[in-house]
This record gives C-alpha cells, sequence and structure tokens, in this order.
C-alpha cells in the first residue's frame, strides 16, 4: 500500500490532469443520459400490466394516456382544437363527442351515461380522450402535452399520467441543480467550522465533485435513470464518501506534524492507511446499496447500481485525486487553520462507562415503542400526492373529479373475436361494479340494433385492433385507495370469467401491482442488507458477537427514524419505507465499526473494558460527529427546500437517520459494549494479549485492526 501511495505523489500531476481531462466526457455523458420520470415502468415485465401496455403500443400504437377538458368553449372552437389535437406530432387519436358520433349516428341513439361522460352542459365542460403514440414517459408524449397546451390555450386543461411527468419534469429541472448547491453550501461551511482549516472543506468538495461528476457521467451505460436516482445521488454521495476525504486529511496531518514526515512521505503513508480504513468501510457502504438490487421493482436495482459505483469512485478519487489536491492548496489550508468547534467528550465518555446498565435499559425502553412505530407506519403509493397541487396538471385532476366525476381510468385488453352479445353483457357487468361510472367500446357505440359499417372508421381504429379489442372505464375512486384496489379486483374476476387471456391495464391497475411487488420487495431487502452487512462486520472485526451489537444498535436508530412518522401522524412515500433502512444501515453502520475497532485496539494494548470504551469513546467520537453532522448538513437543505415529496422525504429521513445513529452509536453502543466485554472477548479473535481470550481458529497479528 505505502508503494502505492509513493506511486500517487510521484504522479500526482498528471493524475491531476487525467482527472480534468476526464471531467469532459462525464460530463457529455451526464448530459446523454436518459432521464425516467414514470416509476411504474420499473414494474417487472412479468407483471400483466406491463404486458397489456406492451400489446397496447404495438397493436393500436398507443402508449401514453391524457384527459383533456375545454371550459367555457362554444363546439366550433372545441372541434378547432381536437383537429390541432389529433396534427401534434405524437398524438395518436382523439376520442371526443363528436369522434365517437360521426357523421352517421344520430345523438338520440348515443347511451345517456356517455353523454354524460363526455359532456358536462351544466358546468359547459367538454371532455375528450387523447392517446400518444409514444410511453407514457416518453419525450413524444412530454412534447405532446406541451403543445396541447399552447395550441389550445387556458382554456384547455390535461389531465392524467403523461400531464402529471411533464410538470414533474419541469419541476424536477428547475430544482435539481439547486438540490447540490444548497448540499454545497452547508456541507462545506459545517465542515470548515468542524475541521482544523476553514479551506480544507473546499479542497473536499473539489475532489468529492469531480467523483460525482464520474459517477453520473458514467450512468451513459444505463442508458436512462430515474429523476429520483438523478435528484439524490449528487447529494448522497457527497454525504456518504465525505468520510473519505477527512480520514485522508486526519491521517495526513498526523504523518506530516505528530510523526514529522516531509510532506510527500506523509501524504505517501497516509494514502496508503486511508486505502485499508477506507476499503473496509466503503464495503458496507456498497453493500447497503447493492441490496436495492434484489428488488423486482427495477428502481432499486437503478439506484443501487449508481450509489454503489458513486462510492466506488469516491474510494478512488479520495485516494488519487485529493492527495494532488491538498499537496497543491497546502498554503491557503494552513493559513486558514483554526480551532475545530467541537466539545471535549471526555467527561460524557465516563459518565457512559459508568453507568452501562441505565443505558441498557434505555436500549430496551426504546426498542419496542421504535420497532412498533416502524411495523404500523403508513404508506402512500398515490404517485402524484407528494407534488405541488397547483401544478397544471394537479388543477385539471380536480377540474376532472368535480365536473365528471372521474378521478382515474382503467384500460381492458381483450380478444376481437369475442361476440358482440357476450361483450355487452360483460360491460353491463362491469358498470355495476361500485364506482364506474361508464364503460366505453364498440358495443357502447353500435348497441345491439347498430351495423357496424356505420361506425366511424377512424373511431374503430381507435377501439379494435387485428387481436384485441380496448374497452375504457371510468370511474369515481382514486389511484392507490382501497376502494379502486377492490374494484380492480372485482373488475379483474369479470374479464377473465369471458376471455382468461384479457389484460386490465392503467394506472390504477399497475399501482395495485407496485404495492404487491414494493410489499414483498421490503422484506427481500431488509433481509439481504442486514445479513450481507451482518457477514461483513463477522469478517472484518472477526467476532462472532460484534456483529449482533453494532447491527443491533444501527437497527435500533433505523426503528427510531422510521417509526417516528406513526406517531406524527405522517404517511411516508412506499419509496422511502423500501430505501431508507437498507440506506440508513449501510451508511451510518460504519460509525458503529470505528468505535469497535478503536476499542479492540485499546483493549488488546491491555487496558480493562472501561479505560478501553472510554479512550475509543472520546477519540472516536469527534470523527463519528464530524461525519454524521457533514452528512445531516449535505441531506437536510434538500429536504426543506424541495417541493417534490417523494424527495424531500427521502433525503430528510436521511438526514434524521444519520443523526439517530450517531446518538445510538454515541451513548447505546459504549455501554453495550462494557457490558458485554467478557463475551466480546471470548467470541472475538484480535485480543491476544486480553487476559481470557477464547481464540477461535489460527491468530496471527495482522488479525489486528487499526482505526
Amino acid at each position: 500500500m505505502l508503494k502505492f501511495g509513493r506511486a500517487v505523489v510521484k504522479k500526482r500531476i498528471i493524475i491531476l490532469i487525467i482527472g480534468l481531462v476526464l471531467l469532459v466526457p462525464s460530463a457529455i455523458g451526464f448530459l446523454k443520459t436518459g432521464v425516467n420520470y414514470d416509476v411504474l415502468l420499473y414494474l417487472p415485465d412479468s407483471m400483466e400490466t406491463v404486458q397489456g401496455q406492451d400489446i397496447l403500443l404495438d397493436e393500436f400504437d398507443k402508449g401514453g394516456f391524457a384527459m383533456v377538458m375545454f371550459k367555457g368553449m362554444d363546439n366550433k372552437d372545441i372541434d378547432k382544437c381536437c383537429r390541432k389535437i389529433e396534427k401534434i406530432d405524437h398524438v395518436d387519436s382523439v376520442i371526443s363527442y363528436d369522434t365517437l358520433l360521426g357523421p352517421q349516428i344520430p345523438d338520440m341513439i348515443m347511451p345517456g351515461d356517455i353523454r354524460e361522460i363526455y359532456e358536462d352542459k351544466d358546468d359547459d365542460t367538454t371532455l375528450a380522450a387523447v392517446f400518444f403514440n409514444t410511453p407514457t414517459s416518453d419525450e413524444g408524449s412530454i412534447r405532446a402535452v406541451q403543445e396541447i397546451r399552447k395550441e389550445c390555450g387556458k382554456q384547455c386543461y390535461v389531465s392524467g399520467m403523461s400531464a402529471f411527468v411533464t410538470d414533474l419534469k419541469e419541476v424536477s429541472e428547475h430544482e435539481e441543480p439547486i438540490y447540490v448547491a444548497i448540499a454545497v453550501v452547508l456541507a462545506t461551511l459545517l465542515m470548515a467550522l468542524l475541521m482544523d482549516s476553514a479551506f480544507v472543506s473546499v479542497v473536499f468538495v473539489l475532489g468529492i465533485g469531480m467523483a460525482i461528476i464520474f459517477n453520473m457521467g458514467s450512468n451513459l451505460f444505463l442508458g436512462e435513470i430515474s429523476y429520483i436516482t438523478k435528484a439524490i445521488a449528487a447529494v448522497l454521495q457527497l454525504a456518504v464518501t465525505m468520510d473519505y476525504s477527512i480520514f485522508l486529511w486526519h491521517s495526513y496531518e498526523e504523518h506530516r506534524f505528530d510523526l514529522g514526515m516531509d510532506r510527500e512521505e506523509a501524504m505517501a503513508n497516509a494514502i496508503a492507511k486511508t486505502l485499508v480504513s477506507v476499503t473496509g468501510s466503503s464495503v458496507t457502504t456498497i453493500a447497503g446499496f447493492l441490496a436495492l438490487c434484489f428488488m423486482t421493482f427495477t428502481l432499486g436495482l437503478n439506484l443501487g447500481i449508481v450509489m454503489a459505483k458513486g462510492v466506488l469512485l469516491g474510494v478512488i478519487t479520495s485516494v488519487t485525486i485529493l492527495p494532488a489536491l491538498i499537496l497543491g492548496f497546502e498554503k491557503p489550508i494552513f493559513k486558514t487553520k483554526h480551532k475545530p468547534l467541537m466539545i471535549d467528550f471526555k467527561p460524557l465518555s465516563g459518565f457512559i462507562v459508568r453507568r452501562p446498565a441505565l443505558f441498557l435499559i434505555i436500549f430496551l425502553v426504546l426498542l419496542g415503542p421504535a420497532f412498533f412505530g416502524y411495523t404500523h407506519t403508513e404508506t402512500y403509493y398515490k404517485l402524484d400526492e407528494g407534488v405541488p397541487q397547483d401544478l397544471p396538471f394537479a388543477v385539471s385532476n380536480e377540474m376532472l373529479r368535480e365536473d365528471f366525476g372521474i378521478a382515474t381510468q382503467h384500460m381492458i385488453l381483450m380478444d376481437s373475436d369475442i361476440p358482440q352479445k357476450e361483450v355487452r353483457e360483460m360491460m353491463k357487468d362491469i358498470e355495476d361494479v361500485d364506482g364506474v361510472k361508464a364503460v366505453l367500446g364498440m358495443q357502447s357505440v353500435l348497441g345491439p340494433s347498430v351495423p357496424q359499417e356505420i361506425l366511424p372508421s377512424a373511431l374503430e381504429g381507435t377501439l379494435v385492433s387485428d387481436n384485441h379489442q380496448l374497452l375504457l372505464v371510468t370511474t369515481e375512486y382514486e389511484v392507490a385507495s382501497d376502494e379502486i384496489y377492490n374494484q380492480l379486483v372485482q373488475i379483474n374476476d369479470i374479464i377473465k370469467s369471458h376471455d382468461k387471456d384479457s389484460l386490465l391495464i392503467g394506472e390504477s391497475a399497475c399501482t395495485k401491482d407496485l404495492i404487491d411487488v414494493t410489499d414483498r420487495d421490503f422484506r427481500i431487502v431488509t433481509t439481504v442488507s442486514v445479513g450481507a452487512i451482518f457477514l461483513i462486520i463477522l469478517f472484518v472485526l472477526q467476532s462472532l458477537s460484534l456483529p449482533f451489537i453494532l447491527v443491533g444498535c444501527i437497527e435500533l436508530a433505523i426503528f427510531i427514524n422510521l417509526g417516528i412518522p406513526f406517531y406524527t401522524g405522517t404517511v411516508m412515500s412506499f419509496i422511502d419505507s423500501i430505501c431508507i433502512s437498507t440506506i440508513q444501515l449501510g451508511a451510518t453502520v460504519d460509525y458503529a465499526i470505528l468505535f469497535t475497532n478503536r476499542y479492540k485496539r485499546e483493549r488488546n494494548n491491555g487496558l480493562n473494558s472501561s479505560q478501553a470504551v472510554m479512550i475509543a469513546h472520546s477519540r472516536t467520537m469527534p470523527s463519528v460527529c464530524v461525519s454524521a453532522i457533514g452528512f445531516f448538513a449535505a441531506t437536510f437543505g434538500v429536504s426543506v427546500y424541495s417541493d417534490i415529496d417523494i424527495i424531500s422525504s427521502m433525503v430528510f429521513y436521511m438526514a434524521r437517520g444519520a443523526a439517530v445513529s450517531m446518538l445510538v452509536v454515541m451513548f447505546i453502543l459504549p455501554a453495550l459494549i462494557v457490558l458485554f466485554d467478557k463475551l466480546i472477548i471470548k467470541t472475538s479473535k484480535g485480543f491476544e494479549n486480553v487476559e481470557g481470550a477464547f481464540h477461535y481458529g489460527r491468530l496471527s497479528k495482522e488479525g489486528n485492526t487499526d482505526d
């Protein structure tokens, strides 16, 4: 490792130049990486809803879907707008009352419920359904929504998922640069206060910033990333990799001033020591992110790969580019040195060590209510619930509910050869389901006595393909509600009884699948992350007992963090419930490992349990606090600023999780180590000089772990 450190120091100018050159392709890769704003696209391909959407696009040339309302416009202007909409790129078809009627069908034979759906005479509002020939979140659908609003003016209101995605994209693109700016400014300021140099925090941010650009640019190989991943990746990478920079700096100062080495040799030794320590600590963080890849809902795979890659690049940058930056800016770094804003932990260390039973009781008292809250916190799945309700799509959705009593729509794909009589019977059964407003299909227009020959050809092409026919179901129930869930089950039973291969699709059906999938994913990800990190700690600390103690402490912090919403009446996003526990475990278990390593070192040097814990606590808590406060600073400001609840809540729970983990490691872990000291010694490797140690396996001095 020392040989590597010396090589880095010797070639630091070349390394820095290479790093700066790599920023160019990384920036290009970042700009060319696509962004997906529809999280429902991450449902597994095996789902019937996903298969149905593929059929809809392949056979009907229909992807995205929107309901367009014309308020206070006469029929002539509405007809003119519909014709304009039909000519917009990526618009496949428009279904309005006039489209259904056509020139050959008398108004009197149109079913009353269909007339009510498309014309609200009391409020002077008319409704049209618009299909796009590109998927919901595709750029084509987004541009089409923007063009509809532009062409038809302020009296036109567009609702639906494509409109939601359009507005979400606009808000996200506006906020994302501000997220990064807030995180950088707050992290830099707090690091300037907590570190012993004001300018060194700027150098840290420069190094981490380069790693972030490398990471975001390398996402090009994924094709596209989720807007959630894009929004939080840079902030989260800054938060979780800041430790590596801090460790390098402290190690450099130790070798330069305490050991009296010259600047280059001091940095070479600092790189060697950092590489060993950081590699071990980063493994748990990477494992936490990689656990997300086991989700069948592949948003986890997307976020997990990006963040695991970001941590790895953070490690590489901290031992290559950052040393060059520190040596290059050494003068301003040392000119801005000051006394760090940090308390003396020795009194607190003594207080905890003298009262371990008290903190064990606190641990047990907190565990019950924390776990209860953790398992009973409510979760929301309605994707548009966590965005500003004054956005155009939200205003349109509210109008759709108020004027037409429609909350959402389902689509049914069934065999085109099913007899008309049977289709009519099925439609009647669906209309009798609670909450269904109307069912629109070929039979809605034709009726039992109207010949198919008089049906408008454009409408026939819209509702029928060679293999399937399409039915549209409007409902008054909200997406992701218990009522819509039961309604979907009943409708699915009805259509399967007539055509076992029929498919029920749409936003509500996809959301139902999302609920089912993520509930299973939560259990899988939690099990994988806890198991993987348990094994890593077992290997790193070479102990049978310490993994239980360390993981138990961080799990308590997770239960507290994610249990609080139950007691405050807060409803969490489904993304938070899956991701936060894994991220918090992987990112903050390092606090516990840092403390435990120092405890092992002091215990093996001949100190008794109380002395070893006191020294370990007083020496490591400043580093733990700096790390946790830096994590908090990089994320909390974003949570306050963001108007997108999925983003703001996720980074808020990350910020609070870092703080809670810090407090648990500060107060609970030392007490548990004191109480279980004898058990730890008997079940751990690396305590050769401790009387009464039980050594299993082959012992060697290399088994000792430094901090």
